[in-house]
């Protein structure tokens, strides 16, 4: 596993891979996120970076030394643990995000909508007015993702750089509130461990997952096994620092229960403009989020498609998935499948909540469907002798998912919230075991024809 998938052109070197490692990983509204915990987020970014982000990058460096091929951590599943756990892993990879790319346009069109101010700000309250733009940012991103890698990559440079760039003016407006005026929250950096925030530590693990979305494009690497490790090394330095610093810049200019969890950027920004008056900061910000999260979808759809597509090969998924358009070089099926199942489960999720709390569904029903691959990994990776690294992987993956069952304050059900999670936890594994045995049924008999 997997089978040969057709040749794709090698167009990533160190720099591509390491700037699609930021632009996958790294997302700046989590930094609105951790700021609404307070500073005791700051610790927990450290403890999951330690705990969780380090032993990643190496059980991805090691994996993919031992198995550096297409298709990434569906590959090292298979061979690791067999063909139904592969799918399984593979499944649940591509499927999470269905539940990705509409928190990640939630939080994006919430941004934009605060910066144009308290005439459009009320707005990102408005469920509908949101989902139809977040649609229409769905779908312009896919379409342009489908002329290929060579062109996408750029997508992918360009977001990573404006989320840095973003980020260095975070920090630089903070240092300078603080500098002048002094802190807007007092920093105390143990945690004040309550229901959000036992619910919020799943997120920050989440936030730090990515680095093996880049080894899923192992057949359009060059040097891949040279230039994995080292891509993954840069990008974890700057993605931890990015964290920690930017969360910091946010509270030195908010105090924590001010930050709104989808638009406490522009918060920050509007904030640091009316100390220093400097009016045009937020619309910058607002530009280079918009940027960043551009180059999110580009990496996502891209790995993800790619994914789906070497599954496709193994038969697992439809076949129609592996197929390759002639002309750009692109699993152009498994792109536009990929974009109408979003566009169902974004209609979906949003029926009978708020958007705070469709918002915070659709992070919870991430982290479950995108650390279930985790378990895979670091047990592949145990299996393969990183002992140290694939425990405290699995443990931190394992109390993600638990955690994720915890509601956010402010929800109007937890019996619907629960059963929400629990029926689509049931239905994600459910129809990939359905799936998988209609397909080797199928593969079966059509042996078994041919032998005749």
């Amino acid at each position: 596993m997997p089978s040969a998938a057709p040749a794709l052109a090698r167009e990533l070197g160190v720099r591509d891979l390491a700037l699609f490692n930021i632009a996958a990983v790294l997302s700046i509204r989590w930094l609105s996120t951790a700021a609404h915990i307070g500073p005791g987020s700051l610790t927990l970014w450290a403890g999951a970076a330690l705990l969780f982000f380090i032993p990643l990058a190496l059980a991805v460096n090691g994996l993919h030394d031992r198995y550096p091929e297409e298709g990434g951590i569906y590959a090292w599943t298979g061979h690791a643990f067999g063909e139904w756990h592969g799918f399984l892993c593979g499944w649940c990879y591509w499927t999470s995000n269905l539940f990705y790319f509409p928190n990640l346009l939630l939080s994006g069109i919430g941004i934009s909508l605060f910066t144009l101010g308290p005439r459009y700000s009320a707005q990102a309250d408005n469920p509908w007015l949101v989902t139809s733009f977040s649609l229409t940012v769905l779908w312009l991103a896919l379409i342009t993702n489908l002329v290929g890698l060579r062109v996408g990559k750029w997508t992918q440079n360009l977001g990573a750089s404006s989320t840095c760039l973003a980020g260095l003016i975070l920090l630089i407006l903070g240092a300078a509130a603080y500098l002048k005026h002094g802190s807007a929250t007092p920093i105390h950096i143990a945690p004040q461990w309550n229901w959000n925030t036992i619910n919020f530590w799943p997120q920050i693990a989440f936030a730090f997952g990515g680095l093996e979305l880049g080894a899923i494009l192992s057949g359009e690497i060059r040097d891949p096994l040279r230039t994995v490790r080292r891509a993954a090394w840069i990008s974890s330095a700057v993605i931890a620092t990015f964290y920690m610093l930017g969360t910091l810049s946010i509270l030195a200019l908010i105090p924590p229960q001010d930050v709104n969890i989808i638009t406490g950027l522009a918060q920050a920004g509007e904030a640091a403009g009316s100390r220093f008056g400097l009016l045009w900061i937020a619309p910058l910000l607002a530009a280079l989020v918009a940027f960043g999260i551009m180059g999110q979808f580009g990496a996502w759809i891209g790995g993800s498609a790619r994914l789906a597509s070497t599954i496709g090969v193994d038969r697992y998924l439809p076949a129609s998935f592996a197929r390759i358009h002639p002309r750009w070089r692109t699993p152009h099926i498994a792109l536009l499948s990929q974009g109408v199942a979003c566009t169902v489960f974004l209609l979906l999720m949003q029926a009978g909540e708020s958007l705070r709390t469709g918002y915070q569904l659709l992070v919870d029903m991430t982290v479950i469907s995108y650390f279930i691959p985790f378990l895979y990994l670091f047990a592949a990776a145990w299996k393969h002798g990183q002992r140290l690294p694939a425990a405290a992987g699995f443990l931190v993956t394992t109390a993600g998912i638990a955690f994720s069952f915890v509601p956010p304050g402010g929800v109007s059900s937890v019996a619907v919230f629960e059963l929400k999670l629990l029926g689509s936890c049931v239905i994600l594994i459910g129809g990939a075991w359905l799936l998988y045995a209609s397909r080797r049924s199928a593969s079966t008999a059509a042996s078994a024809i041919r032998s005749l």
